[in-house]
C-alpha cells in the first residue's frame, strides 16, 4: 500500500476547466485507476477509470464529452481533465487504484483523500 495524492482542485467559474492529478506509484505501475466525486451528503459516484494499457477507459454518462482521463507513467500520475464546468460538478474528487492493471470487474482498494472542486455560477 502506497499513498494516492490528488491535486489540482480549486474554485472555478462555470464554463472553466480544471486538470486534476492523481499522483501515486500505482499510477506509474499501471494499476487501474478511477476518479470519483462526492457532493456533500451524497453518495460517491465514479466519473472515469483507466486500465494499464491506457486505451481501456470508462466514463459515466455525465462525463462523456467533458471528462478525459489519461495517464503519464513517467510522472506517476493519472489526470482528469474537466471542461465546461458547471455548479453541478462541485464536490470532492477522489482517485482510487485497483490491485492490478485490469479495470474489468475491478475492486478499488487503495484510496486517496480527495481534492475539492467548487464551481460558481
Amino acid at each position: 500500500q502506497v499513498p494516492l495524492v490528488e491535486s489540482g482542485g480549486g474554485s472555478v467559474e462555470a464554463g472553466g476547466s480544471l486538470r486534476l492529478s492523481c499522483t501515486s506509484a500505482y499510477a506509474g505501475y499501471g494499476n487501474c485507476v478511477g476518479w470519483f466525486r462526492q457532493a456533500p451528503g451524497k453518495k460517491r459516484q465514479e466519473v472515469a477509470r483507466i486500465n494499464s494499457g491506457d486505451y481501456g477507459t470508462y466514463y459515466i454518462d455525465v462525463g462523456k464529452g467533458r471528462f478525459t482521463i489519461s495517464r503519464d507513467k513517467a510522472k506517476n500520475t493519472v489526470y482528469l481533465q474537466i471542461n465546461r464546468l458547471s455548479p453541478e460538478d462541485t464536490g470532492r474528487y477522489i482517485c482510487a487504484a485497483g490491485r492490478d492493471g485490469y479495470c474489468a470487474g475491478v475492486e478499488f482498494i487503495y484510496w486517496g483523500q480527495g481534492t475539492q472542486v467548487t464551481v460558481s455560477s
